[in-house]
This record gives structure tokens, sequence and C-alpha cells, in this order.
């Protein structure tokens, strides 16, 4: 499951440093380029809501095999791409299987593992993997390029996921959503026996339609807000557009007998925190990633493998911070003692940042090692508790829909932060630059970056501020996941 999580993160970031190698050899337009990024993080953001609906009805462990098989295919078709459209398409195929791919697997590990101490020991190793995929994936396709072919940035996807395949041979079964009730007993005894057009409703055909449309505009709309700015006529259509249609998804949810997300797992306060929580976090952090690239690059002179390799310190504080703080205390405290203060870590760590200057000496050890640290232990004592929080006490298709919801929440989070902070450090490098006319051209670049990173700090200690207020009193206490409200048909009893 933890293979399988590597390649959804992976494939979010490996094929970045790739991108101008890539361009060169298939004749990429500068204008056509970004597909190759868009493509997935559309078709991923888009579909996960179905693909959670779609891994509750096939049954979870055949979906997690679906999946993973499809997305090792679509690589091999974009690591042979002849041209530019190939590349798109194969990128947008990963984006369709990682959608069936991510919420499959959380739901398995849900299932699998349901006493505390191995709970906390799985949730750490799968939000650890995640946490430092995407670092992972920067040193990979940095690596590749260089030493191997741009083409072997999504070559490496077809090993891994058939590894994985075999690795499903240990996963228990699990039945098909449909041969169990959604949502809790009490509720489904006091359904009316169902008509030819109820069971039908079961598609939520509607639902799936907005769902995918209204998610890809937000997203696509992000992803344009970077080079045209926030108040481009097309982005903000597709803002709009994206709005309008998740709306009205949400009206249809409220009626549907079998909707697609159902209105109990959102309204649940503690699995709101997470939500909430899990979507700051990401945007902040991922506008940390591309500071700490460009930074190193433009401003360090570091080669692009060198840069890669600087994130292995934040990957590898991701991993102690997952296994060996949030798996060993995973049931021994409450969920938001670890989420608040992994915020805080995280939220100090970019703080340090925020102290450069062009003329800083001895970078790495005084600014970017503390950094890299603080953030990787936040990350890891942030995501297993949350997605644990995301998908507890959830049945039958609830627990798809919620690990997708999950999975949504961290691309929303990332589309947003890349382009949000990417246009508070653009904004603010041109107006260092309009005040201080004499100033050498990397003094504004850094000032930029800086001010960005004071956003994205400032971004952190509000998701903990949010994190304290709704996981305080509603988190899990000690032994147990989080409780239900009393005497509510509206959410699943909690194991």
């Amino acid at each position: 499951m933890s293979a399988a999580q590597l390649l959804v993160v992976l494939d979010g970031t490996i094929v970045n440093i790739a991108l101008p190698s890539a361009q060169g050899a298939l004749g990429m337009s500068d204008a056509s380029r970004q597909w190759a990024i868009t493509a997935y993080a559309l078709a991923f953001g888009g579909l996960l809501l179905v693909g959670g609906r779609v891994s509750g009805a096939l049954g979870h462990r055949r979906a997690f095999v679906v999946g993973l098989v499809g997305f090792a295919a679509a690589s091999a078709l974009g690591g042979a791409a002849a041209n530019p459209g190939m590349l798109f398409g194969a990128r947008a195929l990963q984006g369709v299987f990682a959608a069936l791919l991510a919420p499959a697997g959380l739901s398995l590990l849900t299932l699998t593992f349901t006493e505390p101490r191995a709970r906390g020991r799985a949730f750490g190793v799968f939000a650890a993997v995640g946490a430092a995929g995407s670092a992972v994936g920067l040193v990979a396709g940095g690596l590749l390029t260089e030493y191997a072919s741009w083409r072997w940035c999504l070559y490496v996807n077809v090993p891994l996921a058939l590894l994985a395949v075999l690795g499903a041979a240990f996963v228990p079964r699990d039945r098909p959503a449909e041969a169990h009730a959604d949502g809790p007993a009490e509720a489904h005894q006091k359904r009316p026996a169902e008509t030819p057009a109820t069971r039908g409703a079961r598609l939520d055909v509607p639902g799936a339609l907005l769902s995918a449309g209204g998610f890809a505009a937000v997203v696509y709309a992000f992803s344009e807000a970077e080079p045209k700015g926030w108040g481009s006529a097309r982005v903000l259509a597709l803002l709009a557009v994206g709005v309008a249609l998740l709306a009205a998804f949400v009206a249809v949810e409220l009626r549907a007998p079998r909707p697609l997300l159902a209105p109990r797992i959102l309204l649940h306060r503690a699995r709101a925190g997470a939500f909430l929580a899990v979507t700051l976090l990401f945007v902040a952090v991922f506008g940390f990633y591309l500071f700490m690239s460009y930074y190193t690059q433009t401003v360090l002179g570091y080669s692009p493998v060198e840069a890669g390799l600087t994130l292995i310190v934040n990957a590898f504080a991701a991993l102690v911070g997952a296994t060996f703080v949030a798996g060993k205390l995973h049931g021994r405290v409450r969920p938001v003692a670890l989420v608040v203060p992994g915020l805080l870590a995280a939220a100090a760590g970019m703080l340090i940042l925020t102290g450069l200057t062009q003329d800083s000496t001895h970078v790495f050890w005084l600014y970017l090692v503390p950094s890299l640290t603080l953030t990787g232990l936040g990350l890891g004592c942030v995501l297993p508790p949350t997605a644990s929080l995301a998908t507890a006490g959830m049945r039958g298709h609830d627990i798809g829909a919620a690990s997708a919801a999950y999975n949504a929440s961290q691309q929303l989070g990332a589309a947003l932060g890349t382009a949000l902070l990417n246009t508070v450090a653009a904004s603010a490098a041109a107006a260092y630059a309009d005040s201080h006319r004499g100033a050498a051209p990397t003094a504004s670049v850094v000032h930029g970056y800086t001010s960005a990173l004071a956003v994205g700090s400032a971004i952190l200690l509000a998701a903990a501020g949010v994190a304290w207020a709704l996981l305080g009193a509603g988190g899990r206490r000690p032994g147990r996941e989080p409780s239900a409200p009393e005497h509510s048909e509206e959410t699943a009893p909690l194991p």
C-alpha cells in the first residue's frame, strides 16, 4: 500500500525536473509543456471522488490491483511517447488510475489494520512515504534525467507498480461495498425497500460529472493563475465555473439516495478538522518545496541533482516524525496533540528561512538544515493522525469516499499553494526591485521567496488554530477512534 502511495505522490513532482529534457526531445512549445504536469493533476484531482466510489463498488483490493496495473501501463506509454500529444495523454491516464489507486490504498489500510498499535505503525509508515514522496520525486527526477534519460522518470513506475501488485496477494480480501450497508446499521434498517430507480441511483452520475468538472476547473484555474495572474479573465472564469459546479454538486449530494460523497462524511467535526488541516498544510508545504528548488538552484548555484538531494533532509525528518513520533503515539494521545505541534513545527521551519538575505552565509547549516528538519517533522506528525481520522468509523462506500476526500484535500491544497505563493513571491520581488533601484537582482528574488514563506508560515499557524478548535473537542481519546455525535443516524458507529 505504501509503495502505491509512493507512486501517486512521486509522479506529482518527478516529471518537473525532467520536463526541459522532454520538451527538447519531443519538440514541445513553451505554451504547451505545462500539460505534462497539468494533465496528471486535472485527471487525478477531478476523478478522486469517482475513484473512491468505484473502489467501493469493485472491492478495494480489486480496485487497488486495477489501479496499479493501469498506472504501470500508462507510465510505459508515457515513457515511450513519440510526440507531445502521446505524453500528455499518458499523463492524463496516469491521473485516472491514480484517482482509483489512492482511495483504494487508504481504504485497505483502514480495513486491514484495526488494532491500535498496529494501526499506528501502519499509518506512520504510509504517511511517511507520502510525506517523503514529493522530495524523493525531485531527487529521482534529477538523477534519472542526468544519468539515464527523462523517459526513465516514467519507466521507473513500471517495476514499482508490478512489485506492489505482487504484494497485494498478502492483502486480505474485502467485499464490494454494494454487498453491505452504507452508513450506520440503524439508518440502513429504517430505509425503505430499494426500487430499480433507487438501485440505479447508486451510480450518482450527476454527482460524478459535477464533482469531476468542478474539481478539474478549480485545479486548472490554480495552475493558470501562476503564469497569467489572478486577475486574468480565464482564471476568474474557471474559478467561477468550478465554484458553481461544486455548489451544484453539494445540492445534488444532499438529495441523492446514494450520494458520491455523503454529507455525514464532511459534517463530522473531527473529520472536517482533519480535512482542513491537511489542505492548509499542503498549501504551505508545496510552496515551500517550490522555493527550495528555486532558491538552491538560482541563488546558491546548486545543480538539479544537488538541489534534489538537499531535500533528503526533509524526507528523512518526515520518516522520523511519522514512524517514531506519530506512529508510536497513535492511540495513546489525542490526534490534536500530534497535529497542532506538527503544524507549529512546520511553521517554525518556514519562519527560519524568512531571515535569509542575498548576503547570508553558511546557508546550508544555519538555515536549510534546521528548516528542512522542522518542516519534515511537522509533516510526519500531521499526516498519520489526519489520515486515520479521515477514515475512522466509515463503512461501505463511505470508506472509499472519505479516502478520496482526504486525497482531494491534498491535491487542492498543493495546486492552490503552488499558484498562490508563487504569485506572492513574484509581487514581492517586483515591489522590492522598484523600491531598491540599485540592488542586485538576486536581492529582490530572495526577498520574494522570504515574503512567500512568511505567508506560508502564517497559513500553517492558521491551520494550527483550526485544528485546535475542531480536534480539541472532537478528537480521539487514547485508545479510541473519534466518536460520532451521540444518537446520530448520520454517522457510522466507530470501532
